[in-house]
């Protein structure tokens, strides 16, 4: 019998900006990838037909390049609209699906426009309030100064004086 050689199993793959490990499954390791979470990871491997449960390093260049063109183009691989995570865009009105750096360029970009137009949300933003209706009293005072009842200093007891009966 001729022994087989065990695959060579690579140690870190490179995957939309993202250093992965190979050591993980090609299911939990796609969810570091930002802007993939475990739905779209779950669809990936199912549009691909691989196996979810084996190991990421195990893959060969043309799957791996396979995978970030689906989490690229996630449409054109039929994937459901629900799953895009900016879907009509503001500048465009298009579905978009964006990933590592593009999500930080976007919101950074959301956020300037609803300052700039001084909505709600763009004033809260500029504050460092919360936005989204929290209330204020007792959280969300990261770098305001402590307000409360301060206790005075114990006074040490006065020595009595032997003043009166003068012995």
């Amino acid at each position: 019998m001729a022994q087989q050689k065990p695959q060579e199993i690579k140690q870190l793959i490179r995957l939309r900006d993202s250093d992965l490990s190979g050591e993980k499954t090609i299911y939990v390791a796609l969810r570091s990838v930002k802007g993939v979470k475990y739905s779209l990871s779950n669809a990936i491997c199912s549009v691909l037909n691989l196996d979810k449960h084996r190991k990421l390093g195990e893959l060969s260049k043309e799957e791996i390049q396979k995978i970030e063109d689906v989490i690229r183009n996630p449409l054109k691989y039929n994937l459901p609209n629900w799953m895009i995570n900016r879907r009509k865009d503001y500048e465009t009105g298009e579905d978009k699906h964006l990933s590592s750096s593009d999500i930080k360029f976007v919101r950074e970009n959301d956020i300037k426009r609803l300052r700039m137009i001084k909505s709600y949300r763009g004033v809260r933003h500029g504050l460092g309030l919360p936005v989204r209706g929290q209330r204020t009293a007792n959280h969300f005072n990261k770098g305001n100064k402590t307000v409360g009842v301060q206790r005075k200093k114990p006074t040490p007891a006065k020595a009595e004086t032997k003043g009166k009966t003068g012995k």
